[in-house]
Parts: structure tokens; C-alpha cells; sequence
């Protein structure tokens, strides 16, 4: 553990005007506060706070961040409080304190909850002062490398696993390499323990076999270099046991099979020396095909930049070479760190700045904890590709990204009102994934929505995020509008007109917050007809029947303009569509289901509350099912088919029932316009040689 003195020394040998003294009092305050508090390890508890400081000061970080590294977890652990780390160090520290301390303390939560609710409180605070992401990376780091002192095996699974999904992506996302390679080595040793022991054992063995050769091959490239009169620095290393064990689960292949174990690092002082180097290399050792990347001219989201190529040398080993400059090097070993170091002053790269605003935004829409995790996971997690817009923009992506996901990530509204897309200038489905260099045209309309349906092929946390929260606006809307009309419908049974004063004591009365939500209660059944009535003219409801739970309607009310799947479904046993005359039956929380008024299923929900509904002048998504009995003869289906075509009827689904020797029995369903659309296709069917029988059903 860092000694008082030997902390004080490390941050005046990079920051002379650092205040000793303050630095002095947190290092103080700190070990005060945590007092006699013991880790896992046996240590005092107040070691890990100052080793935490101690990482901070290896980045070169300035005096705020390494106090903070100090005090982060007085708030959370000891008596200390907020304004009492705001008057004695400022409140730039508070602030930070604050932004890394957990919410552990909120005992309603269930874990998860209390996870999604941490992250969402650190996510924020790091949108403020992205400091506070260093302290947490190195605070997470410190307790990864004491974890094996804990006892429990399955907090020690769920700390490692947390690790791993969380902290681990958000360095590699903020280009602190180190950080992740090692969080991701120790995670790995208690989530899969045999193949951490398998792994680093055949390394081992490898490296006993070696007889210097990784050296010697080091030695080749720079000797190759050297003849074309370049200064270089090359070194050597095996690549990353967890890094080796995901290449071998990708690949389904053993450890035996792996032929690139071996990775090899050359530094150099200019940016043309790079790709120089390059041209060197390859001239000398044969170059594999496809595995060259150039990561200067486009460089990861994170600021990382390098020239990466793997060559096959003697015996047909293949070795992985990694070029770049010494400035690269820093910055990709430390990324975001190195932007905040003492004499860089916290400048940061466009990259970055545009990711943390894109993760604010899915911080935002996320509406409960399971959506925030996973939102926040896609939205960290690293392997990308690379699509252009029409005029040459760049943007990263992660793999398996579609048209939709790149609308979002060029702008929330584009996202929003995006109806098709050109890949490469061809029409292509919006659910296409997409590749390395395309370039993506987005075809928009202002009348265009986000559709619940795009959540089945998105990948992007900011797309997912977007299309749920839209998805619920329209929905909250679309069930607030049939809870108005229910609403007017209710006033006019009571023994006196409301007015909106009567409404707005209403809303107090049942508890909610405002008249939006009250209409939206009622149109998806949380709230009957009686608890409304009671809410607006306490006793009005006193002389209907207890057994009575819906009231008579004057009029029926009109789903026109209502989206199906928003504040209504259409029922799939009875297929109802405009024409038929129709009952909506409601269940609370869910909204209301449309039934044909000779709709089976009615029977056995008497108890349901039923709602006299009306289809208005449009409604859009209605589906007509149909029974075909076809001859069993060639031609008939695409003669079926033609008829569909013909009467302008879009097949949604199309299922072979039964089959005998004469005659084919089909259930089709077909997107149809109303009742007589659908009459009209049953009866073009019925006059076909093809069809032996047709109705619907």
C-alpha cells in the first residue's frame, strides 16, 4: 500500500502546483473514516481507496481525480456525507464522489434493479465529468485483482460475470486496453476456471518450448526494418489467454488449431513510417489475404489507431504484427485516460464525445432495469463495422447492424421516419444486415412511425431504445384517446355535468398524476366505470349493482385512426375486419381486444368488460382469413394466387391444412380493406376452376 508520502510524491512529479496539503487532509480523511473496516483480504478496508489513487496517479491524473480516487467510497461505506466532502474539498470532488458512489443502500430493489439503477446514476454522473468513469475503471480493477480473498464462490461468479459485461466493454469503449486485457484475464479465471488452468498451462508449456524464438523473430523484423533504414522498437508477446479462448469457442476448434498464438508490436515516430513498415513486411513474409486493417485512416469509435496484418513465417506459423506510432501507443493503451492526463487538460476526441451522447440517449429512453442493462450492453460492447452515407460520411456499427440501426446512429428523427434504404444504390429490406463499407441510403417519409416489429432485427442499444420509447408514446396515446371517449361516455350517466375542476380533483383522488393518465387507465380497464364515476361525484355510483361491472353505451365508440397492436388488437380467433360489426372486450393492463360480434370465443367471457365499438370511415391492419379447397392439379395455387393479385390482397400467411388424392385444403390470410374487399375475393375464388371451395372462416 501506498505510503502518505510516496502518494504525494507520485502526483508533484507531474503536477508541481498540486495543493500537498489538501492531498495530505483526503489521504487523512480517508483513513479516518474507514477507521477499523476490514476487505476480504484482512487488509484495513482503507488500503483499497488509496491503491485506487494510486492507479489514478500511474495515468498522470490531476489532484480532483486522484481525492476523488480517495474518497469514493466514504459516502457509501462510512458516516461521511455529500456536503461534508463538498465543504472540506470543493465541489467539483463532491460531484465525483457522488457519481461513483452506488446505490446499494435502496433495499426495495431486486438485484437487478439495483444494478440497472447503479449504472444508471453512474452513466449520468460520467456525462458529467468523465472522471468519474476513470476512478470507477480503476476501483473495479483494484477489486478484481483482491477478489479471490472473497469466500463465497457465487459472489465471487457474479462480481467476475458483472465485470465481463459491464466494466470490461466500457474500457475497451473508452480505448483503456490495459484495463480491459487484465479485468477480462481475471474475470475469466473464476467464470471458466478449467479453461483459464488449460489455456495459460499450454501457454506456459509453449513458452518453456520457445528456445527464445519469439525474441528471435522480433529480432527478424527489426533487422528487416533496419536495412531500409528505419528506427523502430519491436517487441513480442503471446496473445491474451481470454482472448485465445474466445477464438477457440468462435471456431469451435482446439487449443492445437489456434496457429496465431504468437502477436508482435512495432513502434515507430511518424505516421507514414507506419504504412512504410507495412510495405516492408509484406515484402519480406508472405501476407495472409483478408487480414490486413487499417485502423489510422479510420480509426475505432474509442480513438484507437493502428495497422494491423498477420504473416506467415517459417514452418507456416502465422504471427500477427501491429504498427504504430508512440503517440498511438498511449493513447491506445490508455485512450480515455490519456485525453484527461495533467498537461492535456481533458480535451477529448469527437469519437467519444458522440458515443457518450448516443449512451445519454439510451440511458434516457430506457424504461425498467432489464432494458437498461441491455441497452447499455449493445451499446458497449466493441466489435464494429464501418457504412458510409451517400456522401461519404463515416459511421461504426456493430456487427449484424441494419439500415435501421444506421438511421439511428446518423440521427434520432431519421431513425424515426425511415421507410426503406438503398445498400450499395439497390432497394434492400430495412432488416438487411449490413457490411464492411457499405453505403447506406435511408429512404424517410414525415409520415412515417417506428414499428414495434423492428425490435426483431435492430441491434444498437440507441435504435432499441428509440423504437420502444416511441413505440410506448403512441401506445399511451392511442389507449389515452379510447379512455377519453369512455370518459365522455361515463359523464353524461352521472346526476350532474364536471367540468375540468371535477376532473383534476378526480386524478388527486385515485392517485395519479395527471389527466392523460387518468384517460389512459381507463382505456386499458385499470380503472372501471364505477371507480371513475365515485372519483368525479363521490356516491354517484352507490345505486348501481355490485355484480354490474360495465355500463350500457349511448353510443359506440370508433377505433378510426387507432393502430392495431397499439391501444387494440384484432382478435386472431375470429379475424375481424371493417364491415363486421364488432365488440371489443377489455382486460386490465392490456388494452382492448376486437372480436366479431358472432366471434365463439365470446361465450366463455361473460365476465369480461365488453365495450360497443365501431370501426369509423379507415382502419388499417385488418386481416380476413379465408378456407381454399384447391384441385389436385398443377397450376391451381398460382392460379389462387393470380385471383389474391388481382383483387389487390397481400398474403400475410399461407398454410396447406390437409392433402388427398383429389383435393388440397389451404387457410390463407390477406391483409383486405373491409368486409366487401373481402367478399369480393371470396367470390372471384368461388367462380374459379381452380377452387373447388371457398370461405371464410
Amino acid at each position: 500500500m501506498l505510503r502518505q508520502y510516496e502518494l504525494v510524491e507520485r502526483v508533484k512529479s507531474y503536477a508541481p502546483d498540486a495543493d500537498e496539503q489538501m492531498l495530505n487532509r483526503a489521504y487523512v480523511y480517508t483513513v479516518q473514516k474507514h477507521g477499523t473496516q476490514k476487505r476480504a483480504s484482512g487488509d484495513p478496508y482503507f488500503s483499497h481507496p488509496v491503491e485506487v489513487a494510486g492507479l489514478m496517479t500511474e495515468l498522470k491524473l490531476d489532484q480532483d481525480t486522484i481525492i476523488t480516487a480517495l474518497l469514493h467510497d466514504t459516502v457509501e461505506d462510512t458516516l461521511a456525507t455529500i456536503e461534508e466532502v463538498e465543504r472540506l474539498f470543493g465541489p467539483a470532488v463532491a460531484r465525483m464522489v457522488d457519481g461513483v458512489t452506488k446505490l446499494s443502500k435502496i433495499e426495495a430493489m431486486s438485484e437487478k434493479e439495483r444494478a440497472a439503477e447503479n449504472l444508471r446514476k453512474f452513466l449520468l454522473a460520467m456525462s458529467e465529468d468523465l472522471r468519474v468513469l476513470l476512478v470507477k475503471l480503476a476501483d473495479r480493477l483494484h477489486n478484481m485483482r483482491t477478489l479471490h480473498y472473497i469466500k463465497s464462490e457465487d459472489k465471487r461468479r457474479r462480481i467476475a460475470k458483472e465485470t465481463m459485461e459491464i466494466y470490461a466493454p466500457l474500457a475497451e469503449r473508452v480505448g483503456m486496453y490495459e484495463y480491459m486485457r487484465e479485468m477480462q484475464l481475471l474475470a475469466f479465471q473464476q467464470l471458466e476456471p478449467e479453461a483459464y488452468a488449460t489455456i495459460t498451462g499450454r501457454l506456459a508449456q509453449i513458452r518453456n518450448q520457445d528456445n527464445g524464438q519469439v525474441d528471435a523473430i522480433a529480432l527478424a523484423i527489426s533487422q528487416a526494418l533496419a536495412e531500409q533504414g528505419m528506427q523502430v522498437k519491436v517487441w513480442g508477446r503471446e496473445k491474451h489467454p481470454y482472448s485465445i479462448w474466445r477464438k477457440m469457442a468462435e471456431r469451435h476448434v482446439h487449443f492445437d488449431q489456434i496457429t496465431d498464438i504468437m502477436a508482435f508490436r512495432v513502434l515507430v515516430d511518424k505516421v507514414e513510417d507506419c504504412y512504410r513498415t507495412i510495405g516492408v513486411l509484406h515484402t519480406t513474409w508472405q501476407a495472409l489475404p483478408g487480414k490486413f486493417k487499417d485502423y489510422i485512416s479510420t480509426p475505432k469509435a474509442n480513438g484507437y489507431q493502428s495497422l494491423h496484418t498477420t504473416l506467415i513465417y517459417e514452418n507456416s506459423m502465422r504471427m500477427e504484427v501491429q504498427t504504430r506510432t508512440w503517440d498511438m501507443h498511449q493513447t491506445n493503451e490508455y485512450g480515455l485516460a490519456a485525453h484527461w492526463s495533467y498537461k492535456q487538460g481533458g480535451v477529448l476526441p469527437d469519437g467519444q464525445v458522440g458515443w457518450l451522447r448516443d449512451l445519454l440517449e439510451v440511458v434516457d429512453a430506457s424504461h425498467d432495469a432489464e432494458e437498461l442493462l441491455e441497452n447499455t450492453k449493445m451499446a458497449i460492447y466493441q466489435d464494429r463495422i464501418f457504412a458510409f452515407t451517400p456522401k461519404g460520411k463515416l459511421f461504426q456499427l456493430p456487427k449484424g447492424a441494419t439500415p435501421i440501426d444506421f438511421a439511428y446512429t446518423v440521427h434520432s428523427d431519421l431513425g424515426s421516419m425511415a421507410v426503406g434504404a438503398k445498400i450499395n444504390g439497390r432497394h434492400m429490406p430495412l432488416r438487411t444486415p449490413l457490411g464492411n463499407g457499405d453505403v447506406v441510403e435511408i429512404i424517410k417519409s414525415r409520415n412515417a412511425s417506428p414499428q414495434l416489429s423492428w425490435l426483431g432485427f435492430c441491434v444498437t442499444g440507441k435504435a432499441r431504445a428509440a423504437i420502444r420509447r416511441a413505440v410506448r408514446q403512441k401506445e399511451r396515446a392511442e389507449q389515452a384517446a379510447i379512455g377519453r371517449q369512455l370518459f365522455e361516455d361515463i359523464i353524461t350517466r352521472l346526476p350532474s355535468k364536471v367540468g375540468k375542476k371535477a376532473t383534476a380533483e378526480a386524478v388527486k383522488r385515485l392517485g395519479l398524476k395527471s389527466e392523460d393518465e387518468l384517460m389512459a387507465a381507463i382505456g386499458t380497464a385499470k380503472l372501471d366505470d364505477r371507480q371513475v364515476m365515485e372519483a368525479l361525484v363521490p356516491g354517484s355510483a352507490k345505486h348501481l349493482p355490485e355484480a354490474e361491472n360495465w355500463l350500457k353505451q349511448e353510443r359506440a365508440i370508433s377505433i378510426k385512426g387507432l393502430t392495431a397492436g397499439m391501444a387494440f388488437q384484432l382478435a386472431s380467433c375470429c379475424h375481424p375486419v371493417p364491415g363486421d360489426r364488432i365488440v371489443g372486450v377489455r382486460k386490465p393492463g392490456v388494452g382492448v381486444e376486437v372480436h366479431s360480434i358472432a366471434c365463439h370465443a365470446l361465450l366463455d367471457g361473460e365476465d369480461s368488460d365488453w365495450l360497443d365499438l365501431s370501426w369509423g370511415e379507415t382502419t388499417t391492419g385488418a386481416v380476413g382469413r379465408l378456407r381454399c379447397v384447391l384441385y389436385n392439379r398443377p397450376g391451381t395455387l398460382a392460379e389462387v394466387t393470380g385471383i389474391f393479385a388481382a383483387n389487390m390482397a397481400n398474403i400475410t400467411q399461407l398454410q396447406n391444412t390437409s392433402r388427398d388424392g383429389l383435393f388440397g385444403t389451404y387457410e390463407v390470410d390477406l391483409e383486405v380493406s373491409d368486409l366487401a374487399h373481402l367478399t369480393r375475393i371470396v367470390s372471384s375464388l368461388r367462380a374459379s376452376d381452380a377452387v373447388a371451395q371457398a370461405d371464410r372462416l
